[in-house]
């Protein structure tokens, strides 16, 4: 258990220290290739930086109401209440709000931009369909999502997709437009060279930040899986519920590609294969419970 927390940690720290060095080097080539300077790639930072964290202080109240949740109320929800209430004082987190989504397939997702303004949601699917032990896997991993802070991380990543993408495309506009600057970028044959990597970073560097963002949310998804079972001591409760969730076929509803990435299991799709993988935020269900069962 604790072999995978520091694993998946390190390997989340690896991915976000990559992907800030790669947001560097192409703003550094943007400086040293094009007309438009330095100032451009602080510019871009900055309009997604302000994008992002507008979205990121009120994507919470955006995400329930498009999800239809409605308040879980403790009269209704009684037992919901306390297996919250119980892992939240393990967590050493305050109780987050909670919500239900009127849907009978077995979902569950976190959001709030810290564990103060933190929210769960269930489907009562989740509830009239899982055990004890598997609802309290379910809180616990996200549970775990709050107190990791992944909603900063992952806004974090999102900024930076941003940047990457203004960039690349304020690059290729400059090359087609003639905007290079022939003298900044050493000028003969490691002027054009450098403007040649340029030109195929600009193409390829939204492919490439896009991949690195889903490759962090994975990693992601397996920290809440294993915090998640450090917090019930039950690895077994969390490895079933996905058993249960993955194999239910009906369909949620609510659900839609702005927050598929959000529930303990993507309510879209089936991942399978390699390259359907490559652009999945959730691991393979089947891995994730191989690793819990293996604790």
């Amino acid at each position: 258990m604790w072999e995978q927390i520091t694993s998946n940690q390190v390997k989340s720290g690896f991915l976000i220290g990559f992907f800030v060095l790669f947001v560097v080097l192409l703003g550094w080539l943007f400086g040293r290739t094009t007309a438009w300077g330095p100032a451009a790639p602080i510019l871009a930072a900055v309009i997604a930086g302000v994008t992002a964290f507008a979205s990121y202080y009120n994507s919470d109240k955006m995400v329930l109401a498009i999800s239809r949740a409605r308040p879980a109320h403790h009269s209704e929800f009684p037992y919901l209440h306390n297996t919250v209430e119980g892992l939240s004082i393990a967590a050493g987190i305050p109780m987050p709000a909670l919500y239900v989504i009127d849907d009978s397939a077995p979902n569950a997702f976190a959001t709030g931009r810290n564990p103060e303004h933190a929210a769960i949601a269930v489907t009562t699917g989740l509830l009239s369909k899982l055990n004890r032990s598997e609802l309290e896997g379910v809180i616990a991993h996200e549970m775990s999502h709050i107190a990791d802070y992944d909603t900063l991380i992952m806004t974090l990543t999102v900024v930076l997709v941003g940047t990457v993408a203004m960039v690349s495309d304020w690059m290729l506009r400059s090359f087609l437009w003639g905007g290079r600057r022939r003298g900044g970028a050493g000028g003969g044959r490691g002027g054009a060279i450098l403007a040649l990597v340029a030109v195929v970073l600009a193409v390829v560097s939204p492919i490439i930040a896009q991949l690195t963002r889903l490759a962090i949310s994975r990693k992601r998804e397996y920290l809440a899986d294993a915090n998640g079972a450090r917090l019930t001591r039950f690895p077994e409760g969390l490895a079933n519920a996905l058993a249960k969730i993955s194999a239910d076929k009906e369909p949620l509803e609510v659900a839609n590609k702005a927050t598929a990435h959000l529930y303990i299991e993507n309510p879209l799709l089936d991942v399978k294969g390699f390259m359907n993988g490559l652009f999945s935020t959730h691991p393979p269900i089947e891995k994730r419970i191989a690793i819990l069962r293996s604790m």
